[in-house]
């Protein structure tokens, strides 16, 4: 018989709890502020409604079953009468039906930062080149050559 436990079989409130008990805990406050579908919809947005929706929209808000979508311009007016197919493509991303309505506020979009250009490439190490060049397969070694070029940019 463990030490935690009572001779009853009850788990003594003073020893050690299973970590299944400590993870609502400390999930709750977190999940109050941002749902996981919220989240997951924050970050595949793009994805859920295509490149030039996601560049005119963004959800601001997912709460209750509704999503509230910020966008700017003509767009909502647009949205509302695509609203039913949006909802059905969202839910059938997500793989089940969080979405039920949607809300559009007028918003500008936030622009996003200016994207800084990569460092050029310098030339692969003699020893990658070598073994680069006695792969039979071209298709392989040009896509291991660029890897190789990726991961050589920054230097040492």
């Amino acid at each position: 018989m463990a030490k935690d436990s009572e001779p009853g079989g009850k788990r003594s409130p003073f020893g050690p709890q299973p970590l299944s008990a400590l993870v609502p805990r400390l999930t709750r406050p977190a999940f109050r502020k941002r749902s996981p579908a919220g989240a997951q919809l924050l970050a595949d947005w793009p994805a859920l409604v295509g490149p030039a929706l996601a560049a005119t929209t963004q959800p601001s808000r997912f709460a209750g079953g509704r999503l509230t979508i910020a966008c700017a311009g003509p767009v909502a007016m647009e949205l509302q009468y695509l609203a039913p197919q949006l909802i059905a493509r969202i839910n059938g991303q997500l793989g089940e039906a969080l979405v039920r309505e949607l809300r559009f506020i007028q918003q500008p979009r936030a622009a996003s930062p200016p994207v800084a250009p990569l460092p050029p490439a310098r030339p692969l190490p003699p020893r990658v080149a070598a073994e680069l060049d006695s792969l039979p397969d071209a298709g392989l070694r040009a896509a291991l050559a660029k890897l190789g070029r990726g991961v050589y940019r920054r230097g040492p």
